[in-house]
């Protein structure tokens, strides 16, 4: 039906239609205006790719499928192939060209921004994650009648396989955790608060990121943070008092916005707790000081639980996972780790051998 609007003469006249692409959210208009300026805006490309990311209730999944699509759109086109006219062997020759193919790294000492494809080749997970979001990407398209897309093209090309208890993700030990933690107490509140609460509410940093003063709460004897958590679901944090104490020294006397803030005001973004924490296993002098990132925490936090003893539906529900399965390979990682018979096997050699182990620098 055709919205009207009430001229101040009193005549009725259709109103100017809403633009729906005006509800999308930032990673979907991102993504669509950054085609745009690429293939022009009579293309159906930038609407449909906008369009199906806007569909996905989390940023954090918005966020990484548009960018695994920004993989796939450069390698289309510059094999000279429009995305919405590809078919099969290209999606297939793009599956064996992430196998090897180096990824952007940050150039040490360069620019501010400044990359260079130096990296090492995409993971399994990451590969299978990038072609999940291509096939995403055209069974949406499939269902557009402005779109002349009759099939998926990545359907039948095949995944890696991803062994469901193997990360990518370097541990910390809790004396290291520890270490990283006394860090960030004597660097900053903003640090100190920032690490206690990405280990022990087992948060994704988008999720803490996104955290305003006013969803600290007060609940049935609990002072709690409400999260959005992976899948736009809400849920209730309970803050053990010595996260409390330093969320409520480095808030002070703010009432409301972001709970992390930049110097300015700014909400603090993701990039900024990469670098925070990198400077602090830096401070702490720890092994990952060159790559360790939020999820380390997250991943520290589920894992010392369990070395705890904590039962694993209460790690589970904590973690808002909803496999128990995704939980206990968390577990099962650190034992396959630490109990590997071939620790045994070193220390035999090592006694036979007359070699310090202790002794790291020794070539």
């Amino acid at each position: 039906m055709t919205e009207l609007a009430v001229r101040a003469a009193g005549a009725v006249v259709p109103a100017a239609p809403l633009d729906p692409r005006d509800d999308w959210p930032s990673e979907a208009r991102a993504l669509a205006d950054e085609l745009r300026e690429r293939y022009g805006p009579d293309d159906p490309l930038p609407d449909s790719a906008g369009g199906w990311i806007a569909r996905f209730k989390s940023a954090n999944t918005r966020r990484t499928y548009a960018r695994g699509f920004r993989v796939w759109e450069a390698y289309a086109r510059e094999h000279g192939h429009h995305p919405l006219s590809v078919g099969f062997p290209l999606a297939d020759a793009f599956a064996r060209w992430m196998e090897k193919a180096p990824t952007l790294v940050r150039v040490k000492g360069g620019a501010y921004g400044e990359m260079a494809a130096t990296g090492r080749p995409r993971s399994d997970a990451s590969r299978a994650n990038i072609l999940s979001a291509c096939s995403s990407f055209y069974v949406y398209a499939v269902r557009l009648p402005a779109v002349d897309v009759d099939a998926d093209p990545f359907a039948e090309v095949l995944r890696p396989s991803v062994d469901p208890d193997h990360s990518d993700t370097e541990g910390l030990t809790p004396e290291e955790t520890g270490r990283l933690i006394a860090a960030a107490r004597a660097l900053s509140a903003r640090a100190y608060t920032l690490v206690v609460l990405l280990y022990v509410l087992f948060l994704r940093v988008d999720s803490l990121l996104a955290l305003d003063v006013e969803d600290l709460r007060y609940d049935r004897g609990h002072y709690v943070l409400v999260v959005t958590v992976k899948g736009g679901r809400k849920s209730a944090k309970p803050l053990p008092p010595l996260a409390l104490d330093a969320l409520v020294t480095y808030i002070g006397e703010r009432t409301t916005g972001p709970i992390f803030i930049t110097r300015t005001g700014r909400r603090l973004a993701e990039a900024e707790v990469w670098k925070c924490l990198r400077r602090l296993a830096k401070r702490a002098d720890l092994p990952q000081q060159d790559s360790i990132h939020p999820h380390v925490l997250r991943h520290g936090g589920i894992t010392d639980s369990l070395e705890n003893g904590a039962p694993l539906q209460d790690v589970q529900d904590a973690a808002d996972h909803r496999d128990p399965r995704t939980t206990q390979r968390y577990n099962r990682r650190r034992r396959r780790l630490e109990s590997h018979p071939g620790h045994g096997l070193a220390a035999g050699l090592a006694a036979n051998l007359d070699v310090d182990t202790e002794d790291t620098d020794a070539a």
